[in-house]
């Protein structure tokens, strides 16, 4: 039986969200989700379909909105946004079991729908149009849906073909694809397909799908390791990782990891503060988690990219949730590799490798009461926080002028939570 796959999303769906709220149509209102507290320099998280018609770019920053558009400006709400996504899956399970869908992002979603066809005798197109009217009814959101015979055929039905038809649907099985996707350019709108592996397909005078067939697939191999396979599927339309295999998928390594755009440049001082604050919020969530590690890693990146970014990783004596022991490493680290003549933009670290406490290791010297008073803090921290909130209880260098963590606390995926906040 052939497999059919909707790949749905939602228009603009930020902006929409707002919009709505308003009481406005979304594909007439000129509406921006963005934050002017931080600068024109601000990325616009969402502007809303009439803007786009204006030859505005989405994900553009404040001051590139050319000064004669007239434009409401909506605070970003995260929670918002959550609610509503978490509203329109409600509305998918409906008529679709949680088995048959994979939530892609917070406004993107597959679906398989091959077993509905029969149950509800309409064609994978009648399907995706009730479920697009459903969405609607439930919200006054407008969604698009690519259609395909697998997974990547329908994310490159949405992607390309769906934006721009009237009904906001497109529909690619192997020989459409091939009709209408082979040549299609730039490549980069091609799922999976970013500007990086462009530009190494160039060097070979590759410009589209159709020049990836062409090609010995050696050279692809030699070129992009494992991943050339992935490629040479895509190039010919096929796809054979289901949501089944999705659902069933189990990552063999883990990490804690956690990673910040400064509101500002940092000097290098006010950048140490708050890589320790960073520490300190990873390992409430290593010890939460019943995790040690092994393994950390730090990345420094600089204002403007004047230099490449700094810092690099270091595998531990043995496994551990110390937080002194990974504080002093992080620390280290940091001054040893860090460039203080320069500005700092972005800061990030992991704990990788990690695995069950039961795996932490411990030698002579040890002073196993001191690990465990340690520990007892840190679990008496975690619990008022999740009782209280995260502001609930903070350190001294929190309350310093350049620290971030009081602020990020207040956000949701690193944007404005709501206004209860």
């Amino acid at each position: 039986m052939e497999k059919y796959y909707l790949c749905i999303d939602l228009k603009s769906f930020y902006a929409s969200v707002e919009c709505v709220e308003r009481g406005l149509d979304p594909l007439t209102t000129n509406l921006v989700v963005a934050d002017p507290s931080r600068g024109n320099g601000a990325i616009c998280l969402a502007i809303t379909p009439s803007m786009k018609k204006l030859g505005i770019k989405n994900r553009c920053r404040i001051f590139e909105i050319p000064k004669h558009i007239k434009y409401i400006t909506a605070l970003p709400r995260m929670k918002k946004y959550m609610e509503v996504s978490a509203q329109i899956y409600s509305v998918y399970l409906k008529y679709i079991s949680q088995d048959d869908i994979h939530v892609y992002s917070i406004d993107e979603c597959f679906l398989d729908v091959t077993k509905y066809i029969k149950l509800y005798n309409k064609s994978p197109k009648e399907i995706a149009r009730m479920l697009l009217d459903a969405v609607y009814q439930e919200t006054g959101l407008t969604a698009t849906v690519g259609i395909g015979t697998n997974l990547f055929l329908a994310k490159v039905a949405l992607d390309i073909t769906a934006k721009k038809s009237p009904d906001f649907m497109g529909f690619l099985d192997e020989n459409i694809f091939k009709e209408h996707i082979w040549h299609h350019q730039p490549i980069t709108d091609i799922w999976n397909i970013g500007r990086g592996i462009a530009k190494r397909l160039l060097r070979y005078g590759i410009i589209d799908l159709y020049g990836v067939t062409r090609i010995d697939p050696k050279v692809l191999y030699k070129e992009f390791g494992i991943n050339a396979e992935l490629l040479i599927d895509h190039a010919w339309g096929v796809e054979p990782c289901t949501i089944e295999d999705i659902h069933k998928y189990h990552s063999k390594s883990q990490s804690v990891s956690n990673s910040q755009i400064l509101f500002e440049d940092y000097g290098y001082d006010d950048a140490f503060i708050v890589l320790k604050e960073m520490v300190d919020i990873n390992v409430l969530e290593l010890i939460d988690k019943k995790l040690v590690t092994n393994n950390i890693s730090l990345y420094i990146g600089y204002s403007k990219d004047v230099i490449k970014p700094t810092g690099g990783s270091l595998t531990l004596d043995g496994f551990t949730q110390s937080r002194e022991k990974l504080m002093k490493y992080f620390c280290d680290l940091f001054i040893r590799t860090t460039n203080k003549e320069y500005k700092i933009r972005r800061i990030g670290l992991g704990f990788n490798n990690v695995k069950d406490e039961i795996f932490q290791d411990f030698d002579l010297f040890t002073d196993f009461e001191k690990e465990e008073k340690e520990k007892s803090v840190q679990n008496a921290i975690i619990n008022i926080k999740k009782k209280y909130g995260k502001n609930s209880i903070i350190k001294g260098m929190d309350l310093q002028e350049k620290a971030t963590t009081i602020k990020r606390n207040k956000l949701v995926g690193g944007h404005n939570g709501g206004e209860d906040e």
